[in-house]
This record gives structure tokens, sequence and C-alpha cells, in this order.
């Protein structure tokens, strides 16, 4: 029988939850989620994870934050004055994603955790960053 190895592509169906059984994503109610193991398309974890799987073969795994998206990172968390913010942003609410644009033109993603009536806290740490994650996995395809 047939198993994964670097360089395959393949499909999966799976569903992603934290530790208290809380999931964050899923690929059931839709099409499986296709990739090619080892051009790092998916976190190093998830990959190790389906090396080796057969067709149709179903597993658990539980992904440590380090082969994950690695520790949250408090340097990566800034306190900004309400006043920096534009006119049409001053309904911030916590869960809203903003996209930031650098001084050298690259953006990138903060997440808005702590409002108050003098600052806005954002946070430029992936929402899953020092989190262990557990995935259920079916392999559905080798491409």
């Amino acid at each position: 029988m047939t198993q994964v190895e670097y360089g395959n592509t393949v499909k999966v169906h799976y569903t992603g939850k934290l530790d208290d059984g809380t999931v964050f994503d899923s690929s059931i109610d839709r099409d499986p989620l296709q990739f090619t193991l080892g051009e790092g398309q998916m976190i190093p974890g998830f990959e190790q994870a389906v090396v080796g799987m057969s067709l149709d073969e179903s597993k658990t795994v539980t992904i440590s934050m380090d082969q994950a998206y690695g520790p949250h990172r408090e340097e990566m968390v800034t306190v900004i004055e309400r006043n920096q913010i534009l006119e049409n942003m001053q309904q911030l609410k916590v869960g809203q994603q903003l996209q930031i644009r650098q001084d050298d033109g690259q953006t990138f993603l903060v997440g808005v955790t702590l409002v108050s009536e003098s600052s806005v806290t954002l946070d430029a740490n992936h929402p899953l960053a020092g989190k262990d994650l557990t995935f259920d996995l079916q392999l559905v395809e080798i491409i």
C-alpha cells in the first residue's frame, strides 16, 4: 500500500481543535485541503503527521506549539494611543483583524485584543501562537 512521502501532493480532510475541544477549523463541509509535502505550505507538525499515512487512513495527532505557530511572543504585542488611529477606524472591536503597512511597504495582519477610551492593544502573533493543536486527519487522495 502506498504511503505518503515528502514531495507527494495530497488531499486531506481535517478538523483542528484546541486543548479544551474547541474546533478552530475544519474541512469537513468543504473540499479537502490540498498541499505538497516539503514545500512549507503547512505548519511543520501537520506535514510530519501526514508523512507515512496510507490512502483512506484516519488518525488523530497533537502538535506542540513549537511545531505549529510557535510561542506567543510578548514583543509582538503593542499598545497605541487612540489618537494614532485613522478617523474611519475609531469603531475598533476586540477580535477584529487589521492590516498594517510598515515603513518599508510590507503589510502584515494584527488582531485587536483590547480597546479602551485612550488606547488600543494590537497583537501581531498568529491567533493560534502559544497553543498545542489537535488534528483529526483523513488522507483522501495522493495525487
